[in-house]
C-alpha cells in the first residue's frame, strides 16, 4: 500500500484560500520588501492587504521579491516526512525564479535523512494563475485517488498545455525589471502601447503583441484564447492587480465563449505584482499549445 502524500507549492500560484482548500494543497509563503520592510506573502494577505500593497505601488514605493530559501523549504517539507507523508512539490517556473533550484536542493538533503519517503519536485514551467491552475488540477487528481506517481505524470503531461496570457497598464514596471528600455517605455507610454505577454515552453516571459489601448489589449487576450484553448474548459482563471472592473469585463468575455465554465477572479499577489504593477490583467486556461 502506497503512503499518503501531500502536494506543496509556493504563494506565487495565487490560489485563494478557498481554491487551495478545494485542491487540498499546502502553499508556502514567499517574501517581498516594500519601503524597507519585509513581509511574508500568504494567499490570505494576512501581513499586508491587497489594497495597501497596490496603493503603495501607486504612491511610488518599489517592491522587491526573493525566492524561498533552502532552509525554509527543508523545514516545511520535513514536517510532512516526519508524519509519514510523501511529497509532490510543484515549483514556480525555473524560467522566472530560483525557487525550483532551492527546492531540489532541500529535497536532496531530505532524501538522505528520510530514505523511506518519496519526494518529487516538479518544475511547473508556470507562474501566477497558470501555476495555480495546474496546482488545482493536480490537487483534484490526488483527492480523486490518484497516486503520487499518477499525479506527477499528469503534471508533466499537462504543464505545457497551461496557457498564460496577460497585459499590463503601466510600462514603468517592465522597465524596472529590465524587460523594456527607458526609451521604449517612454515612447510606449506616450502612444498608449499595452504589451501582451505570455509564458513560453521554457517557462520564461515573452512579449507577443504590442497593442494600442487597454480595451484592444483585453480583446487580444480573448483572441489568443480562441486560437489555442481546448474545446472543453471546466475552469478558467482570471487574475488582476487591483483592476476589478477590467477583470469582470474579461470574465464576461470568457463566459460568452464558455457559458458553463467556472471563472474565478483572483487577486494578483506581490510576487508577480511587484514586477507588473497595478493594472496587471491575466487569464489562464488549458490549451493545445502555449
Amino acid at each position: 500500500m502506497e503512503a499518503p502524500y501531500i502536494i506543496m507549492t509556493e504563494a506565487s500560484c495565487e490560489l485563494t484560500p478557498e481554491l487551495a482548500k478545494r485542491a487540498g494543497v499546502e502553499i508556502l509563503p514567499m517574501s517581498f520588501t516594500v519601503d524597507g520592510q519585509t513581509y511574508a506573502h500568504y494567499t490570505d494577505w494576512r501581513e499586508l492587504s491587497f489594497e495597501d500593497f497596490y496603493n503603495k505601488l501607486r504612491g511610488g514605493s518599489v517592491s522587491t521579491t526573493a525566492a524561498v530559501n533552502v532552509a525554509e523549504l527543508y523545514r516545511a517539507m520535513e514536517r510532512h516526512l516526519k508524519s509519514g507523508q510523501d511529497i509532490l512539490f510543484l515549483c514556480f517556473s525555473s524560467g522566472l525564479s530560483s525557487t525550483r533550484d532551492a527546492c531540489a536542493m532541500a529535497a536532496e538533503e531530505l532524501r538522505a535523512q528520510y530514505p523511506e519517503r518519496v519526494i518529487e519536485t516538479i518544475d511547473t514551467l508556470s507562474a501566477s494563475i497558470g501555476q495555480g491552475l495546474l496546482v488545482l488540477l493536480a490537487g483534484q487528481r490526488r483527492l480523486a485517488g490518484d497516486t503520487l506517481q499518477q499525479t506527477r505524470d499528469f503534471v508533466l503531461n499537462t504543464r505545457l498545455h497551461v496557457a498564460h496570457w496577460f497585459t499590463v497598464q503601466d510600462l514603468i514596471y517592465l522597465r524596472r525589471g529590465g524587460r523594456l528600455s527607458m526609451a521604449s517605455a517612454a515612447v510606449g507610454t506616450m502612444l498608449q502601447i499595452k504589451p501582451v505577454l505570455s509564458v513560453d515552453q521554457d517557462g520564461k516571459l515573452i512579449t507577443t503583441d504590442k497593442i494600442r489601448g487597454r480595451k484592444a489589449a483585453i480583446k487580444s487576450l480573448i483572441r489568443h484564447m480562441e486560437e489555442t484553448a481546448l474545446p472543453e474548459q471546466n475552469i478558467i482563471f482570471v487574475g488582476h492587480a487591483d483592476c476589478p472592473e477590467d477583470a469582470e469585463s474579461l470574465k464576461n468575455l470568457i463566459l460568452e465563449h464558455y457559458p458553463s465554465c467556472e471563472v474565478p477572479v483572483i487577486p494578483q499577489g506581490p510576487v508577480i505584482g511587484s514586477h507588473t504593477g497595478p493594472g496587471f490583467l491575466a487569464l489562464a486556461f488549458l490549451a493545445s499549445h502555449r
